[in-house]
């Protein structure tokens, strides 16, 4: 129970931390909070799972922008060629997690659904979601820290 309950508290402190840095530097807090439970959600823990995520997140936007650019690239065309094109970059976001740095499936479609809802402005977008992760790492981290401290 400490545990949880210091992971909350640190949890709590540094959400409105967020809330209020995204806020000041024009970022999106809901995308940070993507980022955040993104990390949360990884099952390896540690620098190496804040790296994964990061990575996985930022390749998820980059496809999500692939599929945005390229239907408004192909203009004029029938609707299921803009489907064959969504069906094949999401093969290509899930297949390229045959490699570690790449494997976490679920912060690739994250940052594809962030680009989406962002409308495609990725610095803003890229930058809540990166800082979120770290956000995330941070309050898992003190969270433990705190609970070590109470013991």
């Amino acid at each position: 129970m400490k545990i949880l309950f210091s992971i909350s508290l640190t949890t709590a402190i540094l959400s409105a931390v967020w809330a209020w840095l995204a806020n000041s530097l024009g970022l999106i807090g809901w995308a940070g909070f993507l980022g955040c439970t993104s990390y949360f959600a990884y099952p390896k823990e540690g620098y190496k799972g804040v790296l994964i995520t990061l990575l996985t997140i930022a390749s998820g936007v980059v496809w999500g922008l692939v599929m945005i650019h390229s239907n408004s690239l192909l203009d004029n065309i029938p609707n299921f060629v803009e489907y064959l094109i969504t069906g094949i970059v999401a093969f290509i976001m899930c297949i390229q997690a045959q490699k570690i740095w790449l494997s976490y499936i679920p912060g690739t479609f994250i940052g594809a659904c962030a680009i989406f809802a962002a409308q495609g402005d990725w610095p803003v977008t890229l930058s809540s979601l990166l800082i979120g992760v770290l956000f995330g790492f941070s309050m898992k981290k003190s969270g433990l820290w705190l609970s070590e401290k109470l013991k």
